[in-house]
């Protein structure tokens, strides 16, 4: 018998990382979204959100100030993409990859705000209303 080593038996592999980060567990997917015929009263509610909160980097117009202006958004972005930025920014800014091109394109990072999921639905039922 020979004194090479034995070759070691092939173990199983080691599970893979998923390239996908777990979603935070509130995150929004098209399901959870109904969009019907503007709704005015959330577009009130959306409007006083705005001007206490978003106003400073963003406008109602298709203008960047800070962030990218509003109107028009909801013809490039699904309407769960837009509340998952407002509701879980941090997330989004490090794993979507359109939410980091808006980063390269402004210079900044959206500031989560710490909106509630009915606030975001506001929110996006003002940015429908731009359009």
């Amino acid at each position: 018998e020979s004194d090479m080593p034995k070759a070691p038996l092939p173990t199983a592999a080691a599970p893979v990382a998923s390239a996908q980060p777990a979603y935070p567990a509130d995150f929004i997917t098209a399901a959870d979204i109904t969009l019907g015929p503007i709704d005015q009263t959330k577009v009130d509610a959306g409007k006083k959100i705005f001007d206490e909160k978003c106003h400073v980097c963003h406008g109602l117009s298709d203008q960047k100030v800070v962030g990218p202006g509003w109107k028009g958004v909801t013809k490039e972005r699904k309407p769960e993409w837009i509340m998952n930025m407002i509701l879980h920014t941090q997330w989004m800014l490090e794993n979507d990859t359109a939410a980091q091109n808006l980063v390269e394109l402004t210079k900044a990072q959206m500031t989560d705000q710490k909106l509630t999921k009915d606030q975001a639905r506001d929110m996006l039922e003002l940015m429908r209303s731009l359009n």
